[in-house]
């Protein structure tokens, strides 16, 4: 692309609707981006449902991509599949690229998969490669609030759904831990500044908001 794109679309997580993500769009759009949320059902319909609200956003020309845990996911594995689509730069907020081990003990649980739908498979593999040109960048959390954290034992920090550790990958082209829970990173502040600081520059801020492991790849 010759230009970046300003226009900005927003995937929410599992269990959530498209207005769960109204507030971080506001920050967003605080910041001079254009965001538009895409809502899709995310138990009955899960990643490739999301996949195809993407592919027809991106029809109406290029734009980056901030997806919230699933929506981060169901994100990199539609770019992975179709390498062409004219996405900018990628933000994951919490995303567990590398599975989710909480999804892993829930599976044990029976009717589990009412739970999680059509959005199981992705939750436990996660998703690590994607095509070297599109930058992502993936804000994690390390406040352990939230029902994972009854679920699964986590190793070292966590968001209370999701590990630091299954946030990293390779492939990132940065990774910053803010102070938020796994839902709280869609009213941070300072996942929105970050946010919008790699949209821009295709790195987060490492001089403000991070805490912990928060470290700067490549």
């Amino acid at each position: 692309m010759s230009a970046a794109p300003n226009r900005v679309l927003l995937l929410h997580g599992l269990w959530m609707v498209g207005l769960t993500m109204r507030r971080f769009a506001r920050g967003l759009a605080a910041a001079g981006f254009d965001p538009v949320i895409l809502g899709y059902p995310s138990i009955a319909g899960g990643p490739d449902a999301a996949a195809q609200r993407l592919v027809t956003a991106l029809e109406d020309g290029p734009a980056h991509v901030v997806g919230h845990s699933l929506g981060g996911l169901s994100a990199l594995r539609t770019v992975a599949r179709a390498p062409a689509l004219p996405v900018g730069r990628i933000v994951c907020l919490g995303s567990p690229v590398c599975g989710s081990g909480a999804a892993h003990m829930l599976a044990r649980v029976p009717l589990s998969r009412l739970y999680f739908g059509r959005s199981a498979e992705i939750l436990h593999a996660g998703c690590v490669e994607w095509p070297a040109a599109v930058e992502v960048g993936m804000v994690a959390g390390c406040v352990p609030r939230g029902l994972g954290a009854l679920l699964a034992r986590f190793d070292g920090p966590h968001d209370g759904t999701v590990s630091v550790a299954e946030t990293r990958a390779p492939a990132l082209a940065d990774h910053i831990v803010v102070q938020a829970s796994h839902s709280g990173l869609l009213l941070s502040q300072a996942a929105i500044r970050q946010t919008a600081a790699f949209l821009r520059d295709g790195h987060f801020d490492h001089g403000v908001d991070s805490r912990g492991s928060g470290q700067r790849f490549g």
